[in-house]
C-alpha cells in the first residue's frame, strides 16, 4: 500500500470547498494588491467580505451570505483593532521620539563603542535588531544606511557586510518580535502571551542573525566591499556624519529605555503570571501585573520617549504634540491595513480551512511547524508583503489550533513555534513585488541584481536558518515556556 494511501483517503473523504474559499480569497490579495495596485487595507476588507460570502453561500448559514458576511467582516475589523490600536500609536510615537531625539543615533554610536570598528557589523546587527523592536524596518534603515554608509567611507571597505548586517537586524525583529504590527497581529490571532512571545523572539533570532552576519561577510568578499554612490548622499554629507559631536545626545542608558523599559516590564509581568501561584499573589505582584501590561509597558516607553524629544529639541507643548502628530497619522494608516487584515483571518477561520487541514494531516506525522512556514513563504513570495502574508497564515493556523483544541487533540509543542514559524516563512524570498526590496536597493546604491544577491538572499538564508531551528527546537524543547 502506498505510504500516502491515508492521505488520498482522506482526501476523498474530506469536504475541500475551505480550499475553494481560501484560494479566491488569497488570489483576490495577490491580484489587487500586487497587480492592480490597491490599497491593501480596501484590498483585504474586500477579501474578507469573498471569503465569508462564499462560506454562507456553501455553508448552511441562514439569511443573505453577503450582508452576514459584511457585518461579520466589519465585526473582526472593530475587534483587531480595538486589540492592536493603542500599541502600534504608541510604538510610532516612540519611533519617531527616537529618531529626531538623537536616541537612535546614540544607541548606534554606543554599539559601535562596545563592539568596536574592528567588529563594526556587529555592531549595525545588534542596533537594527534592537530599534527595529518598536520601530517599523524601513523607519530603521533610513536610520542606520547613512551610519553604514559613513562607516563605510571611514573604513574604506566592507560596505555589503555592513548593508546586510542592517538588513539582517531590522528584518529579524521585524517579522519575529511583538510590537510590529504583524507579530502583533498573529499573538492576537493564537491567543499567545506577549512578553513570552517577546523573549522568545529575541532569543530565536540570535542563530539566524548570526548566520545573516556570516553571509554578508561572504558576499563582501565576493562582491567587493566598496562604497556605492546612492544618491541620497555626498561625501561632505559622510565625512560630516563621522565627525558629528556626540556629547549634547542623550547618554545610552537614557536613550534605550524607551525600547528596553516596556520589554522588561512586559516580559516580567509575563513571567511573574505564568509561575506565581495565586495564593502567594500579593501587593508587589498587582504592581508588576498593572505596569506589565502590554498597554500600560508601552505607555511609559512612550512617556520617556516624548521626554526626551522634548528636551533635545526644547519643544513647547503646541510644538511637540504637532510634531507627533505625523508618526500618529502613520500609525493610523498601519492600524486600519493590520486591522482589515485580522478581520480577513478571522473570516479565513470561520471558513472551516482548519478543520479540513486538520482532518487531512491527521495521522499523517506532518509537521504543522512546516506548515505554517510554507504557507507563509508561498504568500510573501506571491505578494511580496510580510506582514499580509503573517496575517493571512496566522488565520488558517489559528483554524488548525481550534480544531484541534476542540478535538481534544494536543498539539504536542508550544504554539509559540507556529508564530514563529509564521514569522520566519513571512522573510523569505523578497523580490522586486517587495516594497521593502526597494527601499534596500535606492537608498544603498545596489542595482537590481545586486540587491536580489545580497537582500533577497540574506532574508532567505535567515528564513530557512530559522525554519531548522524550529524544526530542532520543537522536537528537543517542545514546551520552553512550561506547560
Amino acid at each position: 500500500m502506498p505510504q500516502d494511501f491515508p492521505f488520498l483517503l482522506a482526501a476523498g473523504a474530506a469536504d475541500l470547498t475551505p480550499f475553494l474559499v481560501l484560494f479566491a480569497g488569497i488570489a483576490f490579495v495577490v491580484i489587487s494588491i500586487g497587480y492592480l495596485r490597491i490599497h491593501p487595507f480596501i484590498a483585504l476588507v474586500i477579501a474578507a467580505v469573498i471569503v465569508g460570502s462564499l462560506t454562507n453561500l456553501f455553508g448552511d448559514s441562514e439569511g443573505n451570505p453577503i450582508t452576514a458576511a459584511i457585518s461579520e467582516t466589519m465585526r473582526q475589523l472593530g475587534n483587531t483593532a480595538g486589540g492592536i490600536a493603542w500599541i502600534i500609536a504608541l510604538a510610532a510615537i516612540i519611533g519617531l521620539c527616537l529618531m529626531e531625539s538623537g536616541a537612535a543615533d546614540r544607541i548606534v554610536r554606543g554599539m559601535l563603542k562596545v563592539f568596536g570598528e574592528k567588529h563594526a557589523g556587529y555592531a549595525m546587527l545588534a542596533s537594527a535588531f534592537f530599534l527595529s523592536i518598536p520601530v517599523f524596518f524601513d523607519t530603521v534603515f533610513y536610520l542606520m544606511v547613512p551610519l553604514a554608509q559613513a562607516l563605510a567611507y571611514r573604513l574604506g571597505k566592507r560596505y555589503v557586510y555592513l548593508i546586510v548586517a542592517v538588513c539582517t537586524g531590522a528584518a529579524i525583529t521585524h517579522s519575529l518580535v511583538p510590537p510590529t504590527p504583524g507579530p502583533l497581529l498573529v499573538v492576537e490571532a493564537l491567543e499567545l502571551n506577549l512578553g513570552l512571545t517577546i523573549v522568545g523572539g529575541i532569543a530565536l533570532g540570535i542563530v539566524p542573525a548570526w548566520a545573516g552576519l556570516k553571509l554578508g561577510s561572504f558576499l563582501d568578499g565576493k562582491l567587493g566591499g566598496q562604497l556605492r554612490e546612492s544618491g541620497m548622499l555626498r561625501t561632505a554629507d559622510l565625512k560630516a556624519i563621522v565627525e558629528k559631536d556626540t556629547s549634547e545626545l542623550p547618554s545610552f542608558f537614557v536613550s534605550s529605555l524607551p525600547v528596553a523599559l516596556p520589554v522588561a516590564l512586559i516580559a516580567t509581568a509575563s513571567f511573574v503570571g505564568e509561575f506565581t501561584s495565586p495564593e502567594s499573589q500579593g501587593a508587589l505582584y498587582s504592581i508588576i501585573e498593572v505596569a506589565g501590561q502590554k498597554h500600560v509597558a508601552m505607555f511609559i516607553g512612550a512617556l520617556i520617549a516624548i521626554t526626551l524629544l522634548a528636551r533635545s529639541k526644547q519643544l513647547d507643548k503646541t510644538s511637540l504634540w504637532k510634531t507627533l502628530e505625523s508618526p500618529l497619522g502613520t500609525a493610523g494608516t498601519i492600524i486600519l491595513i493590520t486591522a482589515a487584515g485580522g478581520a480577513f483571518g478571522g473570516m479565513i477561520r470561520q471558513s472551516g480551512i482548519g478543520q479540513t487541514i486538520t482532518s487531512l494531516t491527521h495521522g499523517g506525522g506532518f509537521s504543522y511547524v512546516l506548515l505554517a512556514w510554507l504557507v507563509a513563504a508561498v504568500m510573501k513570495v506571491a505578494q511580496g508583503s510580510s506582514t499580509t502574508s503573517m496575517i493571512t497564515t496566522s488565520g488558517i493556523m489559528a483554524g488548525i489550533l481550534a480544531t484541534l483544541s476542540a478535538g481534544g487533540t494536543a498539539l504536542g509543542f508550544d504554539p509559540f513555534y507556529i508564530f514563529a514559524a509564521i514569522a520566519f516563512g513571512a522573510m523569505f524570498g523578497s523580490w522586486m513585488n517587495d516594497s521593502g526590496f526597494w527601499i534596500v536597493c535606492k537608498m544603498t546604491g545596489f542595482t537590481e541584481a545586486e540587491t536580489l544577491k545580497t537582500w533577497t538572499l540574506s532574508v532567505s538564508v535567515i528564513s530557512l536558518v530559522g525554519l531548522l531551528q524550529l524544526l530542532v527546537a520543537s522536537a528537543l524543547l517542545p514546551f520552553p515556556f512550561g506547560r
